[in-house]
């Protein structure tokens, strides 16, 4: 069994400001939703080759989201392959053509161990990938949460090229009979270990999907629930959950206004060996000056994909 040595958590690093707030899954086999999906304001697309694929639209759906992503056509979107997993029929095949395609990310799915990464970066190794093809994981098993931190240690390692968590809450309650409440009951503590780990070793986490897509009031309560637990954005499974997702993982203005008065307060000679200071009458630590910073960073990235993304309708 191959895994990651487990090192103690790395020192802070900036994040990659690469905003993640809406994370749209499309299936691929379906060319309308992929040429809708790439004039909508998401941040991140999934094009699906496992759950939202039948099994004999399989390889149509595999040459379908790789022809798309080779045409190079989703402007300022991250893009992501979900692959099935490597033990079916056609994991392997589904990975090497995500190899040859070349998106942003592979999403592996059913990751339970961190082998599942290890292996899978073995292969893209193997085959001369893009350097710049990342890693993400869905954690869906309850195996998945057991091993959560051994699975996110692969972070640091470059060769494993893992950035981001997914979480899948459909798969969790399925497995472990719990039952789907308003309040996320059950899924916090799987939400919070797997939260938790992914930051110990610098790595984004995204949180499952709100299966009601017509139930907006419902959406925008559980979207304001992943973001108070930590949550970097909400993967979606219909592209009118994009803008309140937006909206709601997006810093405010507040916020904004806030961490900039942090940002200069700290900028002011006075304070520049300072570990604590006070800002409008508020104690502020250097731990906030970091808070503060990437704050900024996020509503600079955001402002920034605004500025060039197309008209949508």
């Amino acid at each position: 069994m191959v895994r990651c040595t487990i090192p103690a958590a790395p020192e802070p690093t900036p994040m990659a400001m690469r905003p993640r707030r809406s994370v749209l899954y499309v299936p691929g086999d379906n060319e309308r939703a992929i040429d809708k999906a790439k004039s909508l304001p998401a941040d991140s697309i999934i094009l699906d080759l496992e759950d939202s694929v039948a099994p004999a639209n399989k390889e149509l759906a595999r040459k379908h989201a790789a022809d798309a992503i080779r045409a190079g056509e989703f402007g300022s979107h991250e893009v992501i392959l979900r692959v099935n997993p490597i033990e079916t029929p056609w994991g392997m095949g589904d990975l090497h053509a995500a190899i040859a395609a070349a998106p942003d990310a592979i999403l592996v799915p059913k990751v339970s161990q961190s082998g599942d990464i290890v292996g899978t970066a073995k292969v893209v190794k193997a085959a001369d990938a893009d350097p710049r093809i990342r890693l993400w994981a869905m954690i869906e098993t309850p195996m998945g949460i057991i091993n959560a931190r051994e699975i996110a240690a692969c972070g640091p390692d470059p060769d494993n090229r893992l950035a981001c968590f997914v979480v899948g809450t459909n798969d969790l309650l399925k497995e472990s009979r719990a039952r789907a409440g308003s309040n996320r009951f059950a899924v916090v503590p799987w939400l919070a270990m797997t939260l938790v780990a992914a930051r110990a070793y610098g790595l984004d986490v995204i949180d499952g999907v709100y299966n009601d897509f017509k139930d907006d009031s419902g959406f925008r309560a559980e979207c304001e629930h992943g973001r108070t637990l930590g949550m970097d954005g909400k993967t979606l499974i219909h592209p009118s959950q994009v803008a309140p997702c937006n909206e709601i993982f997006s810093p405010s203005d507040d916020e904004v206004t806030w961490a900039t008065k942090i940002i200069k307060a700290f900028e002011q000679p006075e304070n520049a060996r300072k570990g604590v200071i006070t800002v409008e009458g508020k104690m502020v630590e250097r731990l906030h000056l970091v808070m503060a910073k990437r704050v900024a960073a996020i509503a600079d990235a955001i402002a920034a994909r605004s500025r060039i993304e197309e008209p949508w309708f």
